[in-house]
This record gives structure tokens, sequence and C-alpha cells, in this order.
């Protein structure tokens, strides 16, 4: 089995991260760790946020994938969002695939989507024994690492879904 991707989105949430790169150019995502909007994803203009040494690379979502497309090559300029989270807050979600979605309502002054009526939300999906178990050998990348080069592996599953519930299904009651 192939390591499952850290981080995957919703259509609507690409669609959203594509209006931003129509209106203020490449952006880049960093996962709050609790601060400021609980803990949404936070977007800015790419190197706005400056990405420390020990942040890690959930992974790049790719803006040229509709739901279930694989990609064949790693996204470059606007088609690139990267998404950090802290090293501190990554010990403790790294069991968790991330899903980045989209719902009504305002997010924070601080990220990009604020005046659209809508706002990013993290959902999560915890890894199942055998994603773990693929997952080991699977080091991600840190902010030190990124700015020495290294580069993530392109993903060989879809990371674009349909709806969060295709991520991360809600237990039938």
């Amino acid at each position: 089995m192939s390591a499952p991707p850290r981080i995957v989105a919703t259509v609507a949430a690409a669609d959203l991260l594509r209006r931003l790169v129509v209106a203020h150019g490449p952006v880049m995502m960093h996962q709050s760790g609790g601060c400021c909007d609980g803990s949404a994803p936070m977007c800015y203009p790419a190197g706005e946020f400056i990405v420390g040494d020990r942040d890690v690379l959930v992974g790049v979502l790719d803006l040229r994938l509709g739901a279930g497309d694989v990609p064949s090559a790693l996204p470059a300029g606007g088609d690139a969002v990267t998404v950090w989270i802290s090293g501190p807050q990554f010990e403790l979600w790294k069991h968790t695939q991330l899903v980045i979605d989209v719902v009504p309502g305002r997010g924070s002054g601080f990220s990009l989507e604020t005046p659209e009526g809508l706002r990013f939300l993290s959902r999560g999906r915890a890894f199942t024994g055998d994603e773990t178990t693929a997952l080991a050998g699977d080091e991600p990348v840190t902010g030190e690492q990124w700015e020495a080069g290294r580069r993530p592996e392109v993903p060989t599953v879809p990371q674009i879904v349909a709806e969060a519930a295709d991520a991360c299904p809600v237990p039938p009651r």
C-alpha cells in the first residue's frame, strides 16, 4: 500500500482557493494550532506567512485537479497551495488526514477568505492501521528542508474529493 496523502480538499475548498489565487496571486495555508480562529486553516498570499524551520509540510494541494483526479507531477505557481502545520502540532495530529473544507461564515480577519462570506474548516480522519504503517517510511518535509530544495513525492491517489464525507464519512446513528 502506498502512503495516503496527509491532506485532501473538497471541491468547494479547491474552488475557493482558485478564486483567491485569481484575486491575490499564489496562496499558501497554515493549519492553526488553536489560536485566533480555533483550529481553522489560515490562507495567506504565498510568502506572506513565514514558515518556520520546524514547521511541517502537510502537503501541496494541486488546483489543476478535479475530484478523483491523480496528479502526474507536482503543481507550481498558482496551481500549488502548500499547506503547513507547526512541528509540535504535527506531532499531535500525525495520525490524522486533514480534510480542508469550506463552510458559510466569516473566517478570521487574517485569512484571505474572510470577505467571501465563507471560511475554511479542517476536518480530520484518523488513518487506518495499514495507512499508518504505510506512512511510517514517509518522512514529511520541514520548513528547513523545503528551503534547501526538498519536495514531497507526487501523490499517487486523488487529493480532491467531492464532499468532506467522501474523505471522512460520518458513522450512521
